[in-house]
């Protein structure tokens, strides 16, 4: 049984700065589809997203959180606690439902964090104060950006320039939806369950194949070439840009309408079905491009699945997997590095082979 629980009127609207809608975003078809799925299901496990410089992608995963609806939070609980889910509850949350206690609540947008390159992993994961902790007897704790990202997004800019140490922290809390701060034999944990997003250029370097791996799909990213899309692209930012609160009204309705698709989409998800036997073909597809572990037969059956929520249905498609796999195995082939064939290329050519269907023509 939730708590009774006492819902308090939404603060005083502050003015946010505006946000470039995500339904005006042109092209780059391949990272917004990975980055609503990760949002209908976030066990996916993340998003990374390699391309050119100014291409958008900052835009687009803070055009994403601005899309997504409100959720409602403890209101005087610093990690966005869920006021009914224990697995979204501090423990301190969770001490006080099961006292029966009455918890205010309020309506707060979904977070976007941006982590910066510098950050430490103090800053990232809290800290413990322990002299007030030995002194007072209490679990003094200063929380971090992890506990900011709770139930939000959690974006790292250039994550293959981050600290191999500091990734490996970010990805543990978001496989396991929990961070864990532990100092002096002093322990305190909190719920981290994040959408993770990383983003980056390859001419910096890439992560490390371990590191990769843990993401749960890759999408990669190019600068336009076509003229006309170029131009497309110019005219709807300067339309923005000269008259923001005009150019929201007339994005308004598209905005809504994919709004409540996504909540759609995330209440449909449970009920969506992904055939035996396309299971098997799946794992197949990994075996026969020698993927490492299953973390790659999981994402590809979860990713097929959103997708099929999204469009509000609940049976799983042949087009559904074909739409998703690459984007859940291009990342997890070993490398050759004398090879100079795609890995999306790689992987749609053993999808075809084993489903028995006509490879792709590039569009």
């Amino acid at each position: 049984m939730s708590p009774i629980a006492q819902a308090i009127p939404t603060q005083p609207a502050i003015a946010r700065r505006a946000v470039f809608p995500f339904t005006a975003i042109v092209g780059q078809e391949e990272m917004k589809l990975a980055l609503l799925l990760n949002v209908i299901d976030p066990k996916i496990g993340g998003v990374m997203i390699m391309g050119d410089r100014g291409t958008g992608k900052s835009t687009t995963i803070r055009a994403l959180a601005d899309l997504l609806p409100e959720i409602e939070v403890v209101a005087d609980d610093p990690f966005n606690s869920h006021p009914s889910d224990p697995e979204l509850m501090s423990d301190v949350v969770r001490d006080r439902a099961s006292r029966g206690e009455t918890l205010p609540l309020m309506q707060r947008k979904v977070q976007m964090i941006d982590l910066p390159l510098g950050a430490t992993e103090d800053r990232v994961c809290g800290t413990i104060d322990i002299e007030k902790a030995l002194s007072e007897g209490v679990k003094a704790f200063e929380p971090g950006l992890l506990a900011k990202a709770n139930r939000g997004i959690l974006y790292v800019d250039e994550v293959n320039l981050l600290d191999d140490h500091l990734v490996d922290v970010l990805l543990d809390s978001a496989a396991s939806g929990w961070n864990t701060v532990e100092r002096e034999g002093i322990s305190i944990r909190h719920p981290a369950r994040f959408v993770l997003v990383g983003s980056g250029n390859p001419e910096e370097g890439e992560l490390r194949p371990q590191l990769l791996d843990r993401f749960g799909m890759h999408a990669e990213i190019r600068t336009v070439k076509e003229p006309a899309l170029r131009v497309k692209i110019v005219e709807e930012r300067s339309g923005f840009d000269q008259n923001p609160k005009t150019y929201l009204e007339q994005h308004e309705t598209e905005q809504q309408a994919l709004q409540q698709k996504l909540i759609d989409a995330q209440n449909l998800l449970p009920s969506v079905n992904l055939d035996y036997e396309m299971r098997v073909q799946i794992s197949q597809v990994c075996s026969e491009l020698d993927v490492d572990g299953l973390r790659g037969d999981i994402v590809t059956n979860r990713a097929a699945k959103a997708i099929a929520a999204l469009e509000g249905r609940t049976e799983v498609t042949l087009d559904d997997i074909s739409r998703v796999i690459t984007l859940c195995l291009r990342h997890r082939l070993r490398k050759d590095p004398l090879e100079s064939i795609d890995s999306g290329y790689k992987v749609q050519k053993v999808f075809s082979s084993v489903f028995g269907v006509e490879m792709p023509t590039e569009g």
